[in-house]
């Protein structure tokens, strides 16, 4: 753990990434944001002159491609910037500078998709047939899907006029929790750490349980200091996309969320019932921590501390880019030197510093590069994994864009946790038959016990407080500080069982997960794991077929819909199955681990 958290200005260039790909400097920004603001006042000409003819919808549809193109590579150049320290008014100012200039461009192009609905079907039909639509066919065919929620050309303004106000709710709360929230030091035997959004889960993980103790109380306190102001943020979320919804004749802010990637309702109850039907092994999971661990009570700041842990505990991010193309050396040449070159030249913002976002992510655009935000910890195995796992985002984005034109290179997320947790599978399998003694096995297999507990249980636990809380709302029950602590406190003793022990503050949890700003997203991380671990299986014992199978669906980007792309490369997520199989790989390694442990 670092003795000092670094102000951006004293990161290394060569530790930060490389945003020219999308813009050489701020100066070729600013003329590209006056170049889309004149293309967005350009529109209302073409939406004047429009005739529902071949050669004027061609003409049509080209610019809007060429339109969005340049607002994509605007918003992510002022996205990544604004991560970077979300307490820097210039990189705020610039990132709400682009939102102002593109809402009023999504206004302006707001004419263009009811303009399309109301067209006779035939003729659209007979467009996406000829070779001259070839770059636009996916998409009007996904758009033609839309037509019972689409609105009239005026209603369709108006709801794209309030795309900034809406973000209101998501940019305050990360701006209170990363920036505005002093959570203050930990004294330990190093001296005083900074406790941080990024830092917290280090504590979480240290071996001291009352250092652990006091980091939990401390971080939770500020929490509880504003609850009432991120309940009412949140709150506020929930109450927009019913709102949202509602306006387009949406059943539930569920149904409008699953529609555009065609997954049905069932598909996200499969998943609730289904790990709700395999909690025992997750429960069983516990009753060992507790033994291992030799507690009287198993508190919440003692779930994520390692049950077993080697001396050889320090990576550098060199060596975790070497492992991670190391074990993904099954994928190909051209995969790995692609991922390998991108991780160390460019692609990647490796390490925190004051005010950096938390967490992780990539951003993979069609244009520039698939760039990766870290907060990279030496002391972290789980670090190495969350380099696979976002590598794996950025080159299914690389594949994507590669193969698809850009209307229709867009994968959904729904798919992205497929491709990025498929490579924290073949990590494991690579450092698992690596492993020399049966301490270093059982480190590896308890460690992805846990990161399977994030991933398939707690992100599905998240999943069914989402489904909660919207569903409160839509059946007109208010959201308070009280109401969400209460059904969040449900879950959490649903979830961990009867062996653990929780503090009075562990239900405000509920109030710090900056996901649920972006409603029904999680559950595709379960989805994913499940999908992943059925693919990683099929490529690893099988041969070139299996392989080819998977970059196919690598490459589909947003040609297909999800469930049809990952059927085709031998999964069928509209059955239980693939999560029932994954919760029984998981009992089998916790199975694994109690017999390297001796319970």
């Amino acid at each position: 753990m670092d003795k000092k958290i670094p102000a951006r200005t004293e990161v290394a260039a060569w530790d930060r990434w490389d945003l020219s790909a999308l813009f050489p400097d701020e100066t070729d920004w600013g003329k590209g944001l006056k170049s889309l603001e004149t293309m967005g006042g350009n529109t209302a000409a073409l939406a004047a002159s429009f005739k529902p003819e071949e050669i004027c919808f061609l003409k049509t549809l080209r610019a809007y491609s060429v339109y969005l193109q340049l607002d994509e590579r605007l918003g992510y150049y002022a996205h990544l910037r604004s991560t970077e320290d979300e307490g820097d008014s210039d990189s705020r100012g610039r990132y709400a500078r682009y939102i102002g200039v593109s809402t009023a461009g999504q206004a302006a192009w707001a004419w263009l998709a009811p303009t399309i609905q109301t067209m006779p079907e035939s003729f659209t039909q007979g467009c996406i047939a000829k070779p001259a639509f070839a770059d636009y066919a996916v998409f009007l065919a996904k758009l033609l899907r839309f037509k019972p929620h689409i609105l009239s050309e005026k209603e369709e303004r108006l709801l794209a006029l309030q795309t900034e106000a809406n973000q209101t709710s998501q940019e305050t709360f990360g701006v209170l929790t990363n920036v505005d929230f002093n959570f203050g030091s930990i004294g330990t035997t190093e001296g005083a750490r900074p406790l941080s959004q990024s830092t917290f889960p280090s504590f979480m993980r240290n071996k001291d349980r009352s250092l652990r103790r006091k980091a939990y109380r401390q971080f939770y306190a500020v929490y509880e200091k504003h609850k009432n102001a991120l309940a009412s943020l949140y709150a506020g979320s929930v109450k927009l996309d019913k709102y949202q919804a509602q306006a387009r004749a949406y059943v539930s802010a569920r149904d409008q969320a699953l529609f555009p990637d065609k997954v049905p309702g069932a598909v996200y109850d499969n998943l609730v019932s289904t790990i709700g039907e395999n909690l025992d092994v997750l429960h069983d999971y516990y009753r060992l921590r507790k033994q291992v661990l030799g507690l009287r009570e198993l508190r919440h700041y003692d779930v994520y501390v390692p049950l077993v842990e080697l001396k050889e505990g320090r990576r550098s991010y060199d060596q975790a880019v070497e492992i991670v193309t190391s074990a993904l050396a099954p994928l190909g040449k051209e995969y790995v030197a692609t991922l390998g070159a991108g991780l160390k030249d460019g692609w990647v913002d490796r390490y925190e510093n004051k005010g950096k976002r938390s967490g992780a992510f990539s951003a993979g655009s069609f244009s520039g590069e698939p760039y990766i935000l870290l907060n990279y910890k030496e002391d972290m195995l789980k670090d190495v994994f969350t380099m696979a796992h976002e590598g794996g985002h950025s080159m299914h984005s690389w594949y994507s864009a590669r193969s698809n034109p850009f209307l229709s290179y867009n994968y959904t997320i729904f798919e992205a946790e497929v491709a990025s947790t498929f490579n924290e599978q073949l990590v494991f399998a690579y450092l698992y038959d690596k492993s020399g003694t049966d301490e270093e096995k059982a480190y590896l297999l308890s460690s992805r016990i846990d990161d399977c507990i994030g991933t398939l249980f707690r992100q599905t636990m998240f999943a069914e407080y989402e489904d909660r809380t919207h569903a409160m709302i839509e059946a007109g029950e208010p959201l308070t500080v009280d109401s969400l602590r209460s059904e969040y406190g449900k879950l959490l003793r649903k979830y961990f069982g009867p062996t653990l022990v929780f503090e009075e503050v562990s239900d405000l949890e509920s109030l710090r997960i900056p996901h649920f700003y972006n409603a029904f997203y999680v559950y595709k991380y379960a989805t994913g794991i499940s999908a992943a671990r059925a693919l990683a299986i099929k490529v690893l014992g099988g041969g070139k077929a299996e392989r080819e199978a998977y970059f196919d669906f690598l490459r589909s980007g947003g040609s297909r819909f999800p469930i049809e792309a990952l059927k085709a490369a031998g999964v069928d997520m509209a059955s239980p199955e693939p999560v029932r199989l994954a919760c029984a790989g998981f009992a089998r390694d916790v199975t694994a681990l109690k017999g390297l442990l001796g319970r």
